[in-house]
Parts: structure tokens; sequence; C-alpha cells
């Protein structure tokens, strides 16, 4: 079971929350969701086939982008350069994956 893998979504899709009830932010948290959702689903496809990195790949690679150039932009370590970091280290991780 790819643990690493939903804890990331797990944490992708509570910091959506968390987001939603401190800003209210309704499509923010449409965004978060689905993300986390997604990432849920990338990490059920690794936990059968270690192989099958490809949408845990996409998301992490997706958010790596948006939030990589939000972090570059504001400069705050809270969410964007964290997420951005964790996305990195996802991909990083799944890449080995595949070697």
């Amino acid at each position: 079971m790819d643990l690493i893998g939903f804890g990331y979504a797990a944490l992708l899709t509570f910091g959506s929350i968390f987001n939603y009830k401190r800003r209210g932010g309704v499509p923010s948290l449409i965004a978060g969701l689905s993300v986390g959702v997604l990432a849920g689903y990338g990490a059920y496809r690794v936990s059968y086939d270690k192989r099958d990195v490809k949408v845990s790949l996409l998301t992490a690679f997706f958010l790596a982008t948006i939030m990589g150039v939000r972090f570059k932009r504001s400069k705050k370590v809270m969410p964007a350069g964290l997420v951005a970091g964790l996305s990195l280290m996802m991909i990083l991780r799944l890449v080995l994956f595949l070697l």
C-alpha cells in the first residue's frame, strides 16, 4: 500500500478544507478537493502496481508547477512553498519507482 501517497492526498484534502474554513474561498476548496481526490486515486493505483504512476506523477507535477509559481510571486512558505516542496519530493519518489 502506498501510505506516503495516501498521506500526501490527505494533506492536500485537509489543507483545502482548512483553508476554506479560514478564508471561505469556494473555488479554492473545489480545486483543492479535486487535486486531493486525484492524488488519492493515484496512490490507489500505485498500491496495486508500483509502475502505474501516471496519475500520481501528473498530479504532483501540476501542483509543483502551480504552487511553485505562487511561491515565487508571494515568497510565502505557507502554503505555496510547502505544497510545491512536497510535490517535488513526490515527483522524485515516483520517478525512482520507475527505475
